[in-house]
């Protein structure tokens, strides 16, 4: 009965959070604090506790040490000069999209950064080279996702954080990797398909008049060497940990080696260097993301303690053929997707049954990584969820709102979940 009490606790969260805009993350606290104190008798302090304070400093220390990049201008570019690229090459344009997002947003941006300055740019350009929209809104969508997977991005460093806390801190790296390339291979199959399948979009797409950018200011390049060197400082030993797993001094050095700690020194180095103001970079901190994440971590700590997650894990693996155990996660990333944050709602709730299901079933757990992901992923582009969200706020008239708001809900929405589903069978029998 207490476990039906709290997973009832985390959809009616979800549905609150949706129907009134307010953060998930307050109302899981306050259901964390009335089932963990009131009903399993945990004191304050216990509550407290459930709080994932490593989580919460790496999303903080990681976004400090990018919103350099962000408020100087440097990411904004460096996405400029990626379209500018791709102009002699009308045809590959959605693709140019997405390799902007994705590389914006695998140097630190994060999803939403890139969609809020990404959709207008994408929009504009889509009248102007007549593609159709929503396949220009499908490709910075899947870029701005697959780019935030990177091991040392936004979403990436959730994934590890998550992993970490389910018990395969020695593996985290290796997993988010191998995920940040699937959803690469997912994405460009999605955008090829928006491309080159329907009538509407295989028609040629215009040159566009894309202009060369402005060079890189002194303190743009700057910024741009200075995260470079903190993306090889944060692989290179994880990445010889594999190569050389023998060498102590990489092994030591390793096992010293934290992207949120590295991200604060090197937060530091910035400041010395003068890259942006203190005042603004802290204000771009995502603490709406801070709390929605960390407020759900709470709840499903709760839920830890309660054995739900073991009893729900334990019914997965004894009700469900197996392999429809890693489908089945797919479609429910994707449902909860539909309405909420992938990274807010979705990985926190469902990281935690891996680890009870993967020991009960016998399915690696990366699979299981790979399927919540990719499937929650296929449906953010939902004009209820984020992707989707924010690109409906980018149309620039009522008229084209209304135009774009059946193509994302009926076209991109159920092709992208069929087109993931599909994708983690076939992801299931390959890992």
């Amino acid at each position: 009965m207490l476990s039906f009490i709290i997973v009832a606790a985390i959809a009616i969260a979800v549905i609150i959070g949706y129907k009134t805009n307010f953060n998930t993350g307050f109302f899981a606290i306050i259901f964390a604090y009335l089932i963990g104190g009131f009903a399993l008798g945990l004191s304050p302090k216990e509550i407290i506790g459930g709080w994932p304070v490593s989580t919460m400093f790496v999303i903080f220390s990681v976004s400090l040490f990018y919103n350099f990049a962000l408020v100087n201008g440097t990411l904004e570019k460096t996405a400029r000069y990626l379209l500018y690229a791709f102009r002699r090459f009308p045809g590959l344009l959605p693709f140019a999209l997405y390799f902007a997002s994705a590389g914006i947003a695998a140097l630190g941006a994060g999803f939403f950064t890139v969609m809020a300055f990404m959709a207008p740019i994408t929009l504009l350009i889509c009248d102007e080279a007549k593609m159709n929209k929503l396949t220009g809104a499908v490709a910075i969508n899947c870029g701005a996702l697959s780019g935030a997977n990177f091991m040392t991005s936004g979403s990436g460093i959730i994934f590890r954080g998550l992993m970490d806390e389910g018990g395969y801190s020695d593996t985290s790296f290796r997993y988010s990797a191998i995920i940040f390339i699937a959803s690469v291979v997912f994405s460009l199959l999605l955008i090829s398909f928006f491309r080159f399948v329907p009538k509407s979009s295989r028609s040629t797409v215009q040159n566009t008049s894309v202009t060369r950018p402005k060079p890189y200011t002194t303190l743009q390049k700057k910024n741009l060497y200075l995260m470079l060197i903190m993306i090889l400082v944060v692989l290179i030993f994880p990445v010889l940990h594999i190569v050389a797993p023998d060498v102590e001094i990489i092994t030591f050095i390793n096992s010293k080696m934290d992207v949120g700690l590295v991200a604060i020194v090197f937060s530091a180095i910035a400041l010395f260097m003068k890259l942006a103001p203190q005042k603004d970079v802290l204000a771009k901190v995502p603490w709406n993301t801070i709390i929605m994440i960390c407020g759900v971590g709470m709840l499903i700590n709760v839920a830890i303690i309660a054995g739900t997650i073991d009893l729900l894990a334990t019914w997965a693996g004894s009700s469900l053929p197996l392999w429809l155990v890693p489908i089945a996660f797919s479609i429910v990333g994707a449902i909860m997707s539909f309405f909420s944050s992938t990274l807010g709602v979705v990985c926190p709730a469902l990281f935690p049954l891996v680890p009870a299901l993967a020991a009960t079933t016998g399915i690696h757990p990366l699979v299981l990584f790979s399927c919540i992901v990719i499937g929650a992923q296929s449906s953010a582009i939902s004009p209820f969820s984020s992707g989707g969200s924010l690109i409906m706020g980018s149309c620039s008239t009522e008229e084209e709102r209304t135009h774009m708001f059946p193509k994302l809900l009926f076209q991109a929405v159920p092709i992208s979940i069929i087109f993931s589903t599909v994708f983690n069978i076939v992801l299931s029998f390959i890992l």
